[in-house]
Parts: C-alpha cells; structure tokens; sequence
C-alpha cells in the first residue's frame, strides 16, 4: 500500500539514536543515511518497501509533530510491544499509552503508544492471539 511515509525531526543526530534503537527492536533495517541531507530510512529485512524515513523539513521551516497523526508499526509478538515500548522511552521518548489489550479495536489488539524525541505518535501493535 506505502511507498514511504516520511516523519521530520529536528535534530537529527537525536532522532537517528532513537529510531535505530526502536527499529533493531522491530527486526527493521537501516537502508540508508545521510547526515548531510539529513535523512535515514528502514525497512523490513531483505525488502526495498515500504521506507520509514526521518529527515529535517525539506522546505526549511522548523519541525511541527501533527496532531492526530501517528504511524504504527507490527510487531511479532507482544513481548516485542513490549521490549520496544520500553526501548523508547529509554530514548528519550514518551509514554502515550503503556503495553496492553484495547479490545475496543479487536479482541487481540495488543498495543503501546509513544512519541518521539520530537512530539511525533507512534505505535507498536501485535494482531495475534497470545501463545
């Protein structure tokens, strides 16, 4: 369905040691970076799509995290909510939602929530039954 979704940042070093750190956590790996542009993008392993991307604003101005925007990534197992989750917030992220159930969404939602260094939503979400 994506070709890349895009998230800017404003300093740049800090949001590459945060989205490393998540990343590894979720199995994605780096497929490029380049602190001159600057802008880093992931990947699931061994595939070319879709890019997650983070770079400065391309038109100059400064950074804006929107609001009731978020990007959500899958993750295999509920530990890895978990273990990601955590890895965040050791990065300077913050909480928006601890690791749980929302049944409100389907009976084996399994999700957490949390921003980065520079306001923008994320999720981590496991679809499947425990076990």
């Amino acid at each position: 369905m994506f070709s890349h979704v895009f998230f800017s940042v404003c300093d740049f070093d800090r949001a590459l040691a945060f989205y490393d750190a998540v990343m590894d956590g979720l199995g994605l790996e780096r497929r490029f970076c380049d602190p001159a542009r600057p802008w880093a993008g992931w990947h699931s392993a061994g595939r070319a799509r879709p890019f997650f991307v983070i770079c400065k604003p391309y038109d100059g101005q400064p950074h804006d995290a929107g609001n009731g925007q978020m990007a959500a990534f899958t993750a295999t197992a509920r530990a890895m909510v978990d273990a990601v989750h955590r890895t965040a917030l050791a990065h300077g992220g913050t909480c928006e939602g601890p690791p749980g159930l929302r049944t409100h969404y389907h009976p084996n939602y399994y999700g957490a929530y949390f921003r980065d260094p520079d306001g923008n939503k994320l999720c981590v979400v496991c679809h499947d039954a425990e076990g």
